[in-house]
């Protein structure tokens, strides 16, 4: 059997998963569309060497539906471009131009194989399926603002459900649409974990304020906006 280069590419990098539908080849998509050029696929990737977020727990951290959405039609999520690129301290971040969209196929494969990306060890989940009440909402909205100061760099949203806050972290408006609550506890008990050398702040944080601020994360979605 004749092995092409770009067949053995596949066979080394991405798990058999990701390749088991020969319709669509997801590693020509990644090298097409120069996706390895900004984001690590692999925790030994050297960090600061690529300007854009990484993707080695894709499966951990964002919602199918909104990944492959994201795929079809991408939208900024971080404003100021990200921690990781060279030029973000200056405000002149390296990846300010649109990121490519894929073909609703291309879409569907890629977005399959990211989903299969997952770290190990993250732990048992903590987050349960219960909603805050609206008392609680307010205290956990209090928690993420005012305690914590969360919207200095995050975009959240006032009491009008507008947009507000800040624009060197991602935009949270939409993360009940697009993060996966139990890796949002993770990041907030030990975002070392997931980035070593990012600018999120380590609190002291228990896991029921953590939750808290989880549950009420889960609640800011695109079509409750004003």
């Amino acid at each position: 059997m004749r092995i092409t280069l770009l067949t053995f590419f596949c066979m080394a990098f991405f798990p058999a998963s990701a390749l088991a539908d020969p319709a669509l080849d997801v590693a020509a998509v990644i090298q097409g569309k120069k996706c390895a050029a900004c984001h690590r696929f692999a925790k030994d990737d050297a960090v600061g060497a690529y300007p854009a977020p990484d993707l080695f727990y894709a499966g951990d951290k964002f919602q199918s539906k909104w990944l492959t959405g994201f795929l079809l039609k991408p939208e900024a999520i971080r404003i100021a471009g990200h921690i990781t690129d060279p030029g973000f301290l200056q405000g002149q971040p390296e990846t300010q131009g649109s990121h490519p969209s894929l073909s609703e196929e291309e879409a569907e494969a890629m977005g399959a194989y990211l989903m299969s990306l997952k770290l190990e060890g993250l732990g048992p989940a903590k987050v349960d399926a219960g909603a805050l009440s609206k008392g609680q909402q307010v205290k956990a909205k209090i928690l993420f603002e005012r305690d914590y100061g969360c919207t200095a760099c995050h975009k959240g949203v006032n009491l009008a459900r507008k947009p507000k806050g800040g624009i060197s972290g991602p935009a949270l408006i939409d993360a009940g649409n697009r993060l996966n609550p139990d890796w949002i506890y993770h990041w907030l008990k030990n975002p070392k974990a997931f980035l070593a050398r990012g600018r999120m702040p380590v609190y002291k944080l228990d896991d029921a304020a953590v939750v808290q601020i989880v549950k009420y994360l889960m609640t800011l979605k695109k079509e409750n906006l004003r």
